[in-house]
């Protein structure tokens, strides 16, 4: 299983790839980084686990609609 990927710990230009190819065109390095800059959770070693992160995203959506 060489080519598995670890969901939980996926290093960040692993998963600006995967987002990419899962539709997220306009998904960057700079993108991913501005989120972790604005909290997105990021493991001690510096990879990032996917759920979490989107888990993140979803409620950074829902708190930027209830603002409205």
């Amino acid at each position: 299983m060489g080519n598995s990927l670890k969901l939980t710990a996926l290093e960040p230009e692993t998963l600006v790839s995967l987002l990419k190819r899962c539709g997220g065109k306009h998904f960057t390095p700079e993108l991913l980084q501005k989120d972790i800059d604005s909290g997105a959770p990021v493991n001690s070693d510096g990879t990032v686990n996917f759920l979490e992160y989107i888990a993140w995203v979803i409620m950074e959506m829902n708190d930027a609609d209830e603002s409205e």
